[in-house]
């Protein structure tokens, strides 16, 4: 009888280690996974994300209105057109716009000259020419801007107003 005991013995511990290495198997997947799991979690926390998402975000456009009205006038077949515009400038900064101010004679005679230059047709036959008037009335802001400025400031130029006789 001794001899079927041992006989079990070996079989039984063979059983018995098989299941503690899948045990332990289990554990250490489980501990990876924790491990893993908890790293993602707090890497993500560790990052900076309130400056991040601070800079993603524009200030607050400012609208600044140029009066008065631009009023230019055209020749369009022995007779006289008028074109007249209300302007305001969108920037983000209020400090940027003020500086502005002091080269408005310089910014209101550049988009006289600009204005002049059109062709009553052009504007009169569609919002296409209107919108590529702005587009360029906007560039002329923007280059005096960066000359005497030292940056674009106006994000765009806006017509409030725009009546052609």
């Amino acid at each position: 009888m001794a001899k079927s005991d041992a006989v079990k013995d070996p079989a039984t511990k063979g059983k018995l280690k098989l299941i503690l290495l899948m045990v332990l198997a289990l554990l250490l997947a489980v501990g990876l996974s924790v491990g893993a799991t908890w790293f993602i979690m707090h890497k993500g926390e560790s990052a900076p994300a309130p400056d991040a998402a601070a800079s993603n975000v524009k200030p607050a456009a400012i609208y600044e209105p140029l009066a008065p009205a631009f009023v230019v006038n055209f020749n369009q077949n022995g007779r006289q057109r008028y074109m007249q515009v209300s302007i305001t400038l969108q920037g983000r900064s209020q400090a940027d716009l003020d500086a502005l101010k002091v080269h408005m004679p310089v910014i209101r005679n550049n988009l006289v000259m600009m204005f002049s230059g059109q062709g009553f047709d052009t504007l009169a036959g569609s919002p296409v020419g209107q919108e590529m008037l702005r587009q360029k009335a906007t560039a002329v802001v923007q280059e005096v801007a960066q000359k005497e400025v030292g940056k674009p400031v106006v994000d765009q130029l806006l017509f409030t107003n725009f009546v052609l006789q």
